[in-house]
């Protein structure tokens, strides 16, 4: 390919990809592929479930130790914003699993690192809004009852200011990096494309993509009511089921996929990236 055909190739390709319509009952199914690529990966997918835990420690540990409540409370809450970047290696995992391909640990952080060259501006974008967050969640400190042990009625504006904000902010992040990062994994697609891609399907999906949202949201709470340890096993599962999620949902044939098996070794975990064109 020569550098004057690249445009014409660029610009043959559609804006957004197309999705499907989804059912409300669609998440449930996306669950239940995503525990067979669990039970299929055990071995890989908690480990990487146990360094996530870990890293949540790390965090809360920070947060209580230079911070306030405040501060705690927004980057717990603002953890499902990175969470998505967090879980491509889980895209990795189920994406093998699907091509039949060897899976180990090694791998599948070697697949989903190839991705960060067109992950990288979504990533950054998300870790910029969780920073706002924790700062807003921070100044939303305010409204925290001046008294030693305030009860639930002292609590109720501090609880729903930061409630409402935190909802705004989860909704944007939530539409931008529902289907963006797994299809940037799969495909040799730009973040801009990716993540309208990804608007226009949950705007598309409205019923499903809340029942959606709302497991990952118990996904969150679980964790803070198990003091982190769930997500060792939860993490995977909606890691793998987002997977699947995007399979069923966008139509992203129009790209060229960004790995594929080398020719001579079918099922080496070698896979060749952008680089080898």
């Amino acid at each position: 390919m020569t550098g004057s055909e690249l445009p014409r190739e660029t610009e043959a390709l559609p804006f957004v990809a197309p999705c499907r319509l989804l059912k409300p009952t669609d998440p449930i199914e996306w669950l239940k592929l995503g525990l067979k690529d669990l039970k299929a990966s055990p071995k890989q997918s908690l480990t990487q479930g146990l360094m996530i835990c870990l890293l949540s420690y790390a965090v809360t540990a920070a947060a209580l130790m230079w911070g306030n409540i405040g501060l705690y409370l927004g980057l717990v809450s603002g953890f499902v914003f990175v969470a998505p970047a967090l879980a491509m290696t889980f895209y990795a995992i189920s994406e093998r699993l699907n091509q039949n391909q060897p899976i180990t640990i090694k791998d599948s952080l070697c697949d989903a690192f190839s991705s960060w060259k067109r992950s990288l501006v979504l990533a950054v974008l998300l870790i910029v809004v969780l920073l706002i967050w924790a700062r807003a969640a921070n100044t939303l400190y305010v409204f925290y009852p001046k008294m030693n042990e305030p009860n639930l009625q002292d609590l109720a504006v501090f609880l729903s200011v930061g409630s409402v904000v935190g909802a705004l902010f989860g909704l944007v992040v939530f539409a931008m990096a529902a289907f963006s990062l797994p299809m940037l994994m799969e495909r040799r697609v730009d973040a801009v494309t990716a993540v309208i891609t990804s608007i226009n399907a949950v705007l598309r999906n409205k019923a499903a993509m809340f029942v959606w949202a709302l497991m990952i949201v118990a996904t969150v709470i679980s964790g803070i009511l198990t003091a982190w340890l769930s997500f060792i096993v939860v993490m995977p599962l909606i890691g793998h089921a987002t997977w699947h999620a995007y399979q069923q949902t966008i139509d992203a044939g129009a790209w060229p996929k960004a790995r594929t098996p080398h020719p001579n070794h079918p099922l080496s975990p070698t896979l060749r990236t952008e680089a080898d064109h």
